[in-house]
């Protein structure tokens, strides 16, 4: 039994280093989305500044899709770790042990790890394909569907919520509770600093992401839905556009450096 309870042990330690991984690779996306948005910033717009723009950079590298299967299984190591936690945190919430809320956001972040898992893999393969004309095609299916238009705006108006979700918990530093013995100093210092900016600016670029919903709901008019790489290119378009742009594109890469703390400090 003892050697059945150390495989038990190092199999999820395994499993626990892995989703830990999942965390790095997201940090790296979120800096390759931040570097292609500000290239946007300063007037190249040759890529797409989203997770597919990100991803067929890592594609066209030598050994870019070996490097993305790898990214695809940390991923997927992270997306199950979080969704049996919320099988977990669910039994705890019978004996009222543990809140609803854990268990939701639990869920939510499985589910956005999976299918950002799934998206790795589909490039990894070389199938891979725009994120913007994906989330136009999904707005397209959700308008010809009953109340389409209905559905369109409330999904626009829960990306809304969850930026302002991001801002919040951005600007009050809430990100801190995720994480555990952050280092003294510096790097503390940095660490905040980082998990602050970078949840700000992510929160604002979601924000404009579900006004496309709403705006492409009101308009019945699905073209409008381009998902992240557009609301960098609306960012842009408007008042000192370029300037703004630049200072998002600057918050995704502090998210990215956030993460990679995450992955070494953050509760699992």
């Amino acid at each position: 039994m003892t050697s059945t309870a150390n495989l038990g042990a190092t199999t999820q330690g395994a499993w626990a280093t892995a989703a830990r991984a999942g965390y790095v690779v997201s940090g790296a996306l979120h800096i390759l989305i931040g570097v292609i948005a500000l290239r946007l910033a300063l007037g190249d717009s040759s890529q797409s500044a989203d997770q597919s723009g990100a991803l067929s950079t890592v594609a066209d590298e030598p050994l870019g899709r070996v490097g993305l299967w790898v990214a695809a299984v940390a991923l997927l190591a992270l997306a199950g770790w979080q969704i049996a936690k919320a099988v977990h945190l669910g039994s705890a919430a019978a004996r009222g042990a543990s809140s609803s809320g854990d268990r939701a956001k639990a869920i939510g972040r499985g589910v956005v790890y999976l299918g950002l898992a799934v998206v790795t893999a589909t490039w990894a393969r070389g199938t891979g394909s725009s994120s913007s004309d994906d989330t136009q095609d999904l707005t397209a299916d959700l308008m010809d569907a009953p109340a389409g238009r209905i559905l369109v705006g409330a999904l626009g108006l829960a990306i809304v919520a969850v930026g302002v979700y991001h801002v919040v918990k951005g600007w009050r530093q809430k990100f801190l509770e995720d994480l555990q013995g952050l280092p003294a100093g510096e790097a503390g210092r940095g660490s905040r600093v980082a998990g602050t900016v970078g949840y700000i600016a992510k929160g604002v670029a979601l924000g404009i992401v579900g006004g496309l919903f709403v705006a492409a709901a009101w308009h019945a008019d699905e073209s409008e839905a381009t998902g992240l790489d557009g609301a960098m290119r609306t960012l842009k378009e408007g008042p000192a556009g370029p300037l703004l742009l630049a200072l998002v594109a600057l918050g995704f890469v502090a998210y990215g450096v956030y993460s990679f703390v995450r992955a070494r400090y953050g509760r699992l």
